[in-house]
Protein backbone atom coordinates (compact mmCIF):
# COMPACT_ATOMS: atom_id res chain seq x y z
CA UNK A 1 0.00 0.00 0.00
CA UNK A 2 1.63 3.55 -1.26
CA UNK A 3 0.48 6.74 0.49
CA UNK A 4 0.51 9.89 -1.84
CA UNK A 5 0.84 13.55 -0.89
CA UNK A 6 0.26 16.43 -3.48
CA UNK A 7 1.67 19.31 -1.89
CA UNK A 8 -0.19 22.07 -3.71
CA UNK A 9 0.17 26.05 -2.69
CA UNK A 10 -2.96 26.51 -2.39
CA UNK A 11 -4.45 23.03 -1.33
CA UNK A 12 -2.19 19.14 -0.12
CA UNK A 13 -4.38 15.92 -1.79
CA UNK A 14 -3.71 13.13 0.51
CA UNK A 15 -4.56 9.64 -1.01
CA UNK A 16 -3.46 6.14 -1.15
CA UNK A 17 -3.32 3.49 -3.98
CA UNK A 18 -0.56 0.68 -5.70
CA UNK A 19 2.35 0.19 -7.51
CA UNK A 20 0.20 0.25 -11.08
CA UNK A 21 -1.16 3.56 -10.63
CA UNK A 22 -4.80 3.08 -8.91
CA UNK A 23 -6.32 5.59 -6.29
CA UNK A 24 -7.95 3.29 -4.19
CA UNK A 25 -8.63 6.98 -1.59
CA UNK A 26 -8.46 10.64 -1.74
CA UNK A 27 -8.83 13.34 0.21
CA UNK A 28 -7.83 17.36 0.33
CA UNK A 29 -7.79 20.14 2.37
CA UNK A 30 -6.44 24.10 1.71
CA UNK A 31 -3.12 24.90 2.71
CA UNK A 32 -2.36 27.18 5.68
CA UNK A 33 0.19 26.91 8.25
CA UNK A 34 2.48 23.87 8.25
CA UNK A 35 1.51 22.84 11.94
CA UNK A 36 -1.98 23.00 10.62
CA UNK A 37 -1.52 21.55 7.32
CA UNK A 38 1.11 18.45 8.23
CA UNK A 39 -1.54 17.57 11.18
CA UNK A 40 -4.33 16.79 8.75
CA UNK A 41 -1.86 14.70 6.88
CA UNK A 42 -0.56 13.06 9.68
CA UNK A 43 -4.13 12.65 10.90
CA UNK A 44 -5.52 10.62 7.65
CA UNK A 45 -2.29 8.42 6.80
CA UNK A 46 -2.14 7.08 10.68
CA UNK A 47 -4.30 4.49 10.53
CA UNK A 48 -3.17 3.35 7.01
CA UNK A 49 -0.80 0.38 6.54
CA UNK A 50 1.57 1.70 4.17
CA UNK A 51 5.34 0.43 3.12
CA UNK A 52 6.30 3.91 1.38
CA UNK A 53 5.34 7.48 0.84
CA UNK A 54 5.57 9.86 -1.68
CA UNK A 55 5.30 13.87 -1.80
CA UNK A 56 5.12 15.86 -4.89
CA UNK A 57 5.66 19.09 -3.49
CA UNK A 58 5.20 22.94 -4.42
CA UNK A 59 8.56 24.65 -4.81
CA UNK A 60 11.30 25.67 -4.59
CA UNK A 61 12.43 22.50 -2.70
CA UNK A 62 15.85 20.54 -2.06
CA UNK A 63 15.51 17.03 -3.81
CA UNK A 64 18.98 16.44 -4.44
CA UNK A 65 19.39 13.13 -1.73
CA UNK A 66 22.83 13.85 -0.33
CA UNK A 67 22.15 17.83 0.20
CA UNK A 68 22.35 18.87 4.08
CA UNK A 69 18.27 20.03 3.18
CA UNK A 70 17.42 17.24 1.24
CA UNK A 71 13.50 17.12 1.77
CA UNK A 72 12.94 21.05 2.39
CA UNK A 73 11.02 23.30 0.73
CA UNK A 74 13.36 26.38 0.49
CA UNK A 75 12.63 29.55 -0.86
CA UNK A 76 8.72 29.53 -1.23
CA UNK A 77 6.79 33.05 -1.37
CA UNK A 78 4.68 31.04 0.52
CA UNK A 79 3.59 32.51 3.76
CA UNK A 80 5.31 30.32 6.56
CA UNK A 81 6.68 26.81 4.32
CA UNK A 82 10.13 28.71 3.96
CA UNK A 83 12.81 26.08 4.77
CA UNK A 84 10.16 24.21 6.02
CA UNK A 85 11.57 20.20 6.47
CA UNK A 86 8.43 18.42 4.81
CA UNK A 87 10.34 14.97 5.11
CA UNK A 88 11.26 15.08 8.00
CA UNK A 89 8.07 15.95 9.46
CA UNK A 90 6.78 13.21 7.43
CA UNK A 91 10.05 10.68 9.00
CA UNK A 92 9.06 11.52 12.24
CA UNK A 93 5.58 9.96 12.18
CA UNK A 94 5.88 6.81 9.77
CA UNK A 95 8.54 4.50 9.76
CA UNK A 96 8.68 4.13 5.99
CA UNK A 97 10.68 5.03 2.84
CA UNK A 98 9.63 8.37 1.74
CA UNK A 99 10.05 9.54 -1.85
CA UNK A 100 10.38 13.44 -2.18
CA UNK A 101 9.79 15.70 -6.16
CA UNK A 102 8.67 18.76 -7.05
CA UNK A 103 4.70 18.13 -7.97
CA UNK A 104 5.51 18.55 -11.81
CA UNK A 105 8.37 16.43 -11.76
CA UNK A 106 6.17 13.84 -10.41
CA UNK A 107 3.14 14.72 -12.33
CA UNK A 108 5.82 13.93 -15.25
CA UNK A 109 6.49 10.66 -14.16
CA UNK A 110 2.65 9.80 -12.99
CA UNK A 111 2.15 10.81 -17.10
CA UNK A 112 4.76 8.59 -18.25
CA UNK A 113 3.75 5.71 -16.65
CA UNK A 114 0.04 5.43 -16.65
CA UNK A 115 -0.92 8.09 -18.67
CA UNK A 116 -0.71 10.96 -22.02
CA UNK A 117 3.15 10.09 -22.12
CA UNK A 118 3.22 6.37 -21.47
CA UNK A 119 5.54 4.71 -23.89
CA UNK A 120 7.57 7.96 -24.38
CA UNK A 121 11.03 8.32 -23.08
CA UNK A 122 10.90 11.56 -22.97
CA UNK A 123 8.43 14.06 -21.75
CA UNK A 124 7.24 17.09 -19.98
CA UNK A 125 4.72 18.02 -17.66
CA UNK A 126 3.56 21.86 -17.71
CA UNK A 127 0.88 22.78 -14.69
CA UNK A 128 -0.35 26.58 -15.48
CA UNK A 129 -2.20 27.77 -12.23
CA UNK A 130 -1.84 29.31 -9.30
CA UNK A 131 1.63 29.64 -10.39
CA UNK A 132 4.20 27.70 -13.25
CA UNK A 133 5.64 24.92 -13.10
CA UNK A 134 7.08 22.50 -15.06
CA UNK A 135 8.50 19.08 -14.79
CA UNK A 136 11.00 16.69 -17.02
CA UNK A 137 12.04 13.27 -17.71
CA UNK A 138 14.56 12.70 -20.44
CA UNK A 139 15.58 8.92 -20.80
CA UNK A 140 13.35 7.84 -18.73
CA UNK A 141 14.73 9.79 -16.00
CA UNK A 142 13.35 12.68 -14.04
CA UNK A 143 15.73 15.96 -14.57
CA UNK A 144 17.93 17.19 -11.60
CA UNK A 145 20.98 18.94 -11.36
CA UNK A 146 22.16 21.64 -8.81
CA UNK A 147 18.43 21.80 -7.56
CA UNK A 148 15.46 20.98 -9.77
CA UNK A 149 14.26 22.69 -12.89
CA UNK A 150 12.26 26.21 -12.45
CA UNK A 151 10.85 26.60 -16.27
CA UNK A 152 7.82 27.98 -14.81
CA UNK A 153 10.46 31.16 -14.22
CA UNK A 154 11.85 31.59 -17.76
CA UNK A 155 11.87 35.08 -19.32
CA UNK A 156 9.18 35.43 -22.65
CA UNK A 157 8.96 38.33 -25.05
CA UNK A 158 6.25 40.76 -23.93
CA UNK A 159 3.05 40.90 -26.23
CA UNK A 160 2.97 44.06 -28.06
CA UNK A 161 -0.17 45.07 -25.85
CA UNK A 162 0.53 43.92 -22.63
CA UNK A 163 1.83 46.52 -20.28
CA UNK A 164 0.84 44.40 -16.98
CA UNK A 165 3.89 44.73 -14.86
CA UNK A 166 4.00 41.11 -13.69
CA UNK A 167 3.23 38.96 -10.38
CA UNK A 168 6.08 36.97 -9.34
CA UNK A 169 7.68 38.34 -6.72
CA UNK A 170 11.35 37.36 -7.22
CA UNK A 171 11.19 38.44 -11.27
CA UNK A 172 8.19 40.58 -11.68
CA UNK A 173 7.33 39.38 -15.74
CA UNK A 174 9.24 36.10 -15.77
CA UNK A 175 6.53 33.28 -17.39
CA UNK A 176 5.05 32.82 -14.32
CA UNK A 177 4.51 36.19 -13.53
CA UNK A 178 2.39 37.30 -17.00
CA UNK A 179 0.76 33.68 -17.59
CA UNK A 180 -0.21 31.95 -14.14
CA UNK A 181 -3.51 32.49 -13.33
CA UNK A 182 -3.12 35.59 -10.91
CA UNK A 183 -1.10 37.03 -13.59
CA UNK A 184 -4.31 36.84 -15.84
CA UNK A 185 -6.93 37.90 -13.18
CA UNK A 186 -5.03 40.81 -12.24
CA UNK A 187 -5.08 42.12 -15.83
CA UNK A 188 -8.60 41.63 -16.49
CA UNK A 189 -9.65 42.70 -13.22
CA UNK A 190 -11.53 38.95 -12.94
CA UNK A 191 -10.61 35.73 -12.15
CA UNK A 192 -8.82 34.17 -15.25
CA UNK A 193 -12.02 31.33 -14.80
CA UNK A 194 -15.00 33.86 -15.45
CA UNK A 195 -13.88 35.33 -18.90
CA UNK A 196 -15.89 33.87 -21.46
CA UNK A 197 -13.46 31.72 -23.94
CA UNK A 198 -13.48 34.05 -27.08
CA UNK A 199 -12.40 37.05 -24.85
CA UNK A 200 -8.52 38.71 -25.98
CA UNK A 201 -6.81 37.37 -23.27
CA UNK A 202 -6.90 33.68 -24.38
CA UNK A 203 -4.93 35.02 -26.99
CA UNK A 204 -2.50 36.99 -25.35
CA UNK A 205 -2.22 33.80 -22.80
CA UNK A 206 -1.55 31.38 -25.96
CA UNK A 207 1.34 33.99 -27.23
CA UNK A 208 3.12 33.65 -23.81
CA UNK A 209 2.61 29.51 -23.99
CA UNK A 210 3.75 29.06 -26.96
CA UNK A 211 6.49 30.73 -26.57
CA UNK A 212 7.77 28.77 -23.39
CA UNK A 213 6.89 25.42 -25.22
CA UNK A 214 9.16 26.47 -28.41
CA UNK A 215 12.32 27.26 -25.37
CA UNK A 216 11.05 23.87 -24.01
CA UNK A 217 11.57 21.63 -27.34
CA UNK A 218 14.50 23.77 -28.62
CA UNK A 219 16.38 22.87 -25.30
CA UNK A 220 15.01 19.15 -24.26
CA UNK A 221 13.63 17.96 -27.16
CA UNK A 222 10.67 16.32 -25.49
CA UNK A 223 8.67 13.28 -27.27
CA UNK A 224 5.31 14.24 -25.33
CA UNK A 225 4.25 17.97 -23.84
CA UNK A 226 1.45 17.75 -20.88
CA UNK A 227 0.07 20.26 -20.08
CA UNK A 228 -2.29 20.56 -17.11
CA UNK A 229 -3.26 23.11 -14.06
CA UNK A 230 -6.13 25.14 -13.18
CA UNK A 231 -5.81 27.74 -16.74
CA UNK A 232 -5.60 24.82 -18.95
CA UNK A 233 -9.07 23.54 -18.12
CA UNK A 234 -10.15 26.25 -20.70
CA UNK A 235 -9.50 23.88 -23.50
CA UNK A 236 -9.58 26.80 -26.61
CA UNK A 237 -6.23 27.25 -24.99
CA UNK A 238 -5.00 24.46 -26.63
CA UNK A 239 -5.58 24.88 -30.32
CA UNK A 240 -3.91 28.87 -29.96
CA UNK A 241 -1.08 27.31 -28.56
CA UNK A 242 -0.38 25.00 -31.46
CA UNK A 243 -1.01 27.99 -34.26
CA UNK A 244 1.37 30.03 -32.31
CA UNK A 245 4.57 27.32 -31.65
CA UNK A 246 4.32 26.52 -35.08
CA UNK A 247 4.53 30.20 -36.18
CA UNK A 248 7.27 30.68 -33.45
CA UNK A 249 9.44 27.33 -34.68
CA UNK A 250 9.03 29.12 -38.68
CA UNK A 251 9.86 25.54 -39.55
CA UNK A 252 13.06 25.31 -38.00
CA UNK A 253 12.45 22.62 -36.21
CA UNK A 254 10.86 19.52 -38.67
CA UNK A 255 9.24 16.39 -37.01
CA UNK A 256 5.73 14.32 -37.83
CA UNK A 257 4.43 15.46 -34.66
CA UNK A 258 4.67 19.65 -35.27
CA UNK A 259 2.42 18.75 -38.31
CA UNK A 260 -1.26 19.99 -38.95
CA UNK A 261 -2.21 16.47 -38.58
CA UNK A 262 -0.39 15.59 -35.79
CA UNK A 263 0.56 18.78 -33.08
CA UNK A 264 -3.09 18.48 -31.13
CA UNK A 265 -1.83 14.27 -30.11
CA UNK A 266 1.82 15.82 -28.93
CA UNK A 267 0.78 18.71 -27.14
CA UNK A 268 -2.27 17.56 -24.86
CA UNK A 269 -3.99 17.35 -21.35
CA UNK A 270 -3.10 15.24 -19.05
CA UNK A 271 -4.94 11.87 -18.87
CA UNK A 272 -4.45 11.07 -15.70
CA UNK A 273 -6.97 14.10 -14.99
CA UNK A 274 -7.13 15.93 -11.67
CA UNK A 275 -5.54 12.71 -10.52
CA UNK A 276 -1.87 13.79 -12.50
CA UNK A 277 -0.21 15.00 -9.31
CA UNK A 278 -1.17 12.10 -7.06
CA UNK A 279 -0.50 9.26 -9.36
CA UNK A 280 2.96 11.26 -9.62
CA UNK A 281 3.32 11.24 -5.86
CA UNK A 282 2.25 7.18 -5.81
CA UNK A 283 5.18 6.87 -8.68
CA UNK A 284 7.43 8.95 -6.31
CA UNK A 285 6.28 6.16 -3.31
CA UNK A 286 7.41 3.04 -5.42
CA UNK A 287 10.28 4.53 -6.62
CA UNK A 288 11.30 5.23 -2.68
CA UNK A 289 9.96 1.56 -1.43
CA UNK A 290 12.23 -0.05 -4.57
CA UNK A 291 15.23 2.53 -3.36
CA UNK A 292 14.96 1.44 0.49
CA UNK A 293 14.63 4.82 1.91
Amino acid sequence: MLGAIEAGGTKFVCGIGTKDGEVLDRVSFPTTTPEETMGKVIAYFKDKQLDALGVGSFGPIDPVLDSDTYGYITTTPKPHWSNYNIVGALKKEFNVPVGFDTDVNGAALGESLWGAAKGADSCIYITVGTGIGVGAMIGGMLVHGLSHPEMGHIYVRRHAEDTFKGTCPYHGDCLEGVAAGPAIGQRQGVPAGELPADHPAWDMEAYYLAQALMNYILILSPEKIVMGGGVMKQLQLFPLIHTKLKELLNGYVQHPNLSDANIADYIVPPKLGDNAGLCGALALSQMALERGF
